[in-house]
């Protein structure tokens, strides 16, 4: 039974990856996909987060190591605030890939890290 269980946490945490593996590539493309290339800080922003979120995920797929959930966490909260930071907040489009892009990363990176740090429930007979 204890085999089946970490099975199963294993596939959650891959499910986890896979995620923001394609939510990498999906921010990497949507200049093309929106047509906001002409607005170069969103779009290299897009490409440049877009791939380092994708390089982090797909290095989590092929040896996990706890700090690449951090890594995507910050990351995704980077995406999420980067509209202002890198100041293309008045472009709304761009501005909406981003902030609902980073906080999908994020979330998704939190939970895994909670999947992670969580007590299993005690069972007393």
């Amino acid at each position: 039974m204890l085999q089946l269980e970490k099975l199963q946490l294993e596939k959650r945490e891959t499910i986890a990856d896979v995620i923001n593996l394609v939510l990498g590539a999906w921010l990497f493309l949507t200049p093309w996909i929106f047509g906001f290339v002409p607005n170069t800080a969103a779009s290299w922003n897009a490409w440049l987060s877009g791939v380092a979120i994708g390089v982090v995920a797909l290095a989590a797929l092929l040896a996990f190591a706890e700090w690449e959930e951090w890594i995507n966490l910050l990351l995704g909260v980077w995406v999420a605030v980067s509209t202002w930071a890198v100041g293309f907040a008045v472009h709304a489009t761009p501005t909406w890939v981003h902030v609902v892009t980073g906080i999908i990363v994020a979330v998704v990176a939190g939970v895994r890290l909670w999947f992670m740090h969580r007590t299993p429930p005690r069972v007393s007979a």
